[in-house]
Parts: C-alpha cells; sequence; structure tokens
C-alpha cells in the first residue's frame, strides 16, 4: 500500500498571517481574539473574535479586479494553498497537474457576500445585486478558485460538515493517494464568518462566549468556568505526497500521515453523542487503519472548543480509546490562541499537528486556570512542552454529529 506524507504548509489564523507568525504566537501561548473590528457591535451580545488582521489578497497573486469577485474565505484559501506549494517546493505543470487534487473545504462558505448581498436586495432591489453573488459565496468555490489559481487539474472537492470539514478533507485527501488515485493532494480547511448575521446566529444558540471584557481569556478550554467558544476565521492547507515521489524530489518531510476515522453520533443537531461514543468510534478507526499501538499515542490536538459539552464528552471519548493510557498522553486544544475557525478548524489543527510532530513541540492549552473535574487529562497546561511526539492526531467535530480524526507519525524511512 502507498506510503502518504505531509511536505508542506500553509496557515492563516488570527495570529497572523503565514506559517512563521502564527507557529511562534502559538508556541508562546499568545491570543489573538479581540474585540470585533470588521463591523459595528452594538446590537450584537458577543463583541470578540479572532479576526485575522494583516491579510491583503494582493500579496498573494490576486488582482485588485478579482478581490471583490471571491469571498473571503476563497481569498484565504488561495494564499493559504499557495503558501503550502511554495513550502512543499512543489511546481504544478502541464506534465503533473492532473495528478494533483485539491480538497479545500468549509463549514459556512461565503458568508459575508451573501448578507452583503441580501442587504442589497432590501434596500436597493433586485437589479442592484451583483452577477458575482452566487459564484462568491457557494461553499465549493473555495477548492474550485484554488484548483484555478495553481493550476491543478485532478479531483477538486469540497466537504461540508461543520467544524469536521477540514478534518474530512485531510482524511479523504489521504486516502485518495494511498489508494493509488492522485499522487500530490492540496488539503485543509477556509473559513471566514465573522459578520453581524453569523455571530448573532451563533449567539443566539448560546454557543458563543460572552466574555467581552476580557477577550483574552475568553477562550479556556477545559476550565469548569468556560462559556463557549470564540469565533475565528482563517485557512490551514497541507501537501501530501506519496512517499517516494516525495524522496525523489528530495522533500522535506514534516510527518507520515497514517490513519482516518470518520463516524456520526446520530443523536442532536448540536449536541455531542452521549459519553463522546461517536468520536470515540473515529479514534478508533483511526488507530486500526494506521495499525497503531494505542500506548505509542503521544499527543491530541483536541477539537477542545471551550463549550460545556464538547470539552467534557471528547475527554469522555479519549479515556475510553485510551484507558489507562489516556493519563499518560497529552492533549491540547489551541483554538485558545487561534479561536474556533469552524470548517477551517481542521485544516489549521493539521498544520499544527505537523509541525509539532517535525519539532517536537507540544503547543499548549492557554488560559487553564480552573481545571474542570470532569476534564481530568494532561492539558499541556499555558505553556508549550518540547517533547517528542511518536504518533499524534486531530481531532474534529461537527454540528450534526460528523466527527473526523486524522493520526500522524514521525516519518521513519
Amino acid at each position: 500500500m502507498r506510503r502518504v506524507v505531509i511536505t508542506g504548509v500553509g496557515m492563516i489564523t488570527a495570529l497572523g498571517t503565514g506559517v512563521e507568525k502564527s507557529w511562534a504566537k502559538i508556541k508562546a501561548g499568545e491570543c489573538g481574539i479581540k474585540r470585533i473590528e470588521s463591523f459595528d457591535t452594538e446590537n450584537t451580545s458577543v463583541k470578540i473574535a479572532g479576526e485575522v488582521t494583516d491579510f491583503n489578497p494582493t500579496d498573494f497573486g490576486i488582482e485588485k479586479k478579482e478581490v471583490k469577485k471571491l469571498a473571503r474565505n476563497t481569498q484565504f484559501a488561495i494564499a493559504a494553498a499557495k503558501m503550502a506549494l511554495e513550502d512543499a517546493k512543489f511546481e504544478i505543470t502541464e506534465e503533473n497537474a492532473t495528478s494533483v487534487g485539491t480538497i479545500v473545504s468549509s463549514g459556512i462558505g461565503g458568508m459575508e457576500v451573501f448578507e452583503n448581498q441580501h442587504k442589497t436586495l432590501l434596500n436597493k432591489g433586485a437589479r442592484r445585486v451583483s452577477p458575482f453573488t452566487i459564484p462568491a459565496m457557494i461553499a465549493n468555490m473555495a477548492s474550485g478558485n484554488v484548483g484555478i489559481y495553481t493550476g491543478a487539474k485532478g479531483p477538486n472537492k469540497t466537504i461540508v460538515t461543520a467544524c469536521a470539514a477540514g478534518t474530512h478533507s485531510i482524511g479523504d485527501a489521504f486516502e485518495m493517494i494511498k489508494y493509488g488515485k492522485v499522487d500530490t493532494m492540496i488539503a485543509g480547511g477556509t473559513e471566514a464568518c465573522i459578520t453581524e448575521f453569523a455571530i448573532t446566529g451563533f449567539a443566539n444558540m448560546k454557543a458563543l462566549s460572552t466574555r467581552n471584557d476580557e477577550p483574552l481569556k475568553a477562550s479556556r478550554p477545559f476550565n469548569v468556568d468556560r462559556d463557549g467558544f470564540v469565533m475565528g476565521e482563517g485557512s490551514g492547507i497541507l501537501i501530501l505526497e506519496e512517499l517516494e515521489q516525495a524522496k525523489a524530489r528530495g522533500a522535506k518531510i514534516y510527518a507520515e500521515m497514517v490513519g482516518y476515522g470518520e463516524t456520526c453520533d446520530a443523536h442532536h443537531i448540536t449536541s455531542p453523542g452521549p459519553g463522546g461514543e461517536g468520536a470515540a468510534r473515529a479514534i478508533e478507526m483511526a488507530l486500526k487503519q494506521g495499525n497503531i499501538d494505542k500506548n505509542t499515542v503521544d499527543y491530541i490536538n483536541a477539537h477542545g472548543t471551550s463549550t460545556p459539552a464538547n470539552d467534557r464528552l471528547e475527554t469522555a471519548a479519549i479515556k475510553t480509546v485510551f484507558g489507562d493510557h489516556a493519563k499518560e498522553l497529552a492533549v491540547s486544544s489551541t483554538k485558545g490562541s487561534t479561536g474556533h475557525a469552524l470548517g477551517a478548524a481542521g485544516g489549521i489543527e493539521g498544520v499544527i499537528l505537523a509541525l509539532g510532530i517535525d519539532e517536537g513541540i507540544m503547543p499548549p492549552t492557554i488560559n487553564y486556570e480552573n481545571p474542570d473535574e470532569e476534564c481530568d487529562l494532561d492539558y499541556v497546561p499555558n505553556e508549550a512542552r518540547n517533547k517528542e511526539i511518536r504518533v499524534g492526531m486531530s481531532t474534529s467535530l461537527g454540528f450534526g454529529g460528523h466527527n473526523a480524526v486524522i493520526v500522524m507519525k514521525k516519518y521513519e524511512n
């Protein structure tokens, strides 16, 4: 069976545009959550988010006249994909283009386009609605435009599974290479829905933290006083390659991708299944595919949203699968630093996992101050840990009961 490795990464988060900026601040335990600047929050109960404030689409080859035709999440995806290809030193040519596929997913799509054009319809009439509305807002356009801007002509699709979308993308991309459909994949997630409409929708369902006066402390996974997630935005993209191709061209290998699990809770539209049993089955599936001894798993980048239900039930799932070893491995959530970027989260956290394995660093769970007795694992509190990661995994759990888990390990020839 073909082996699959990670050879390039690209990342945009509230901590900065570019892998170097974001990763350095994640390791340092910094937080990118602030008061919302992109719209007037006078009428919203939630006034904080993890906004990307240093992004300029023209820095990534998107012409000014094209910017207004592309949703912000698509602009992020194009930029992060270009970063990842450049990092991998992988050139898409006429000869290899058909063997390069793309799966870039989003939980929601071009939300700001939808919202703004609907306002135009109501305030100015139907004739003023932009003809670019639909091709800008539909969820698959991030992946489609990555193909257009990079020249990748292989399989191209988008998976819409809420907050699990980015991880499903990486998992599906892994299997497409593993089973011989393509040799290279551009995969991950992208999201940009810090808008008045989206913030209000999530706030009214009581999913968001209302710790408006303490934005840097608002996202606090696994604390007993957590009160919801903080919306983030950005993109995380990885280049996955068939091992022999990567070796032949002398590529840097961050990690080897070995397992992928996916399940459904079949329980509730927003709440995780009882005991985290759906997540536990996804973890088991990923470990089985990778033929991984549970006792060799050193680190889990958890979904860890800072919501009461998720953190408790994800902890239960880890304990169900790993038994006594659950107390030995390290678990952290980086959403305290980045916020929760919904469909982009799995892509961003896939990048973080690959970097952690490559450098031997477990990123911290920041704002860990008041432990929840039902969340009783080692959450790498507040400071990064220098420690080899033999095997690591990333988990994502989405509204609708979607569970996705990927497993990577340190590459050995």
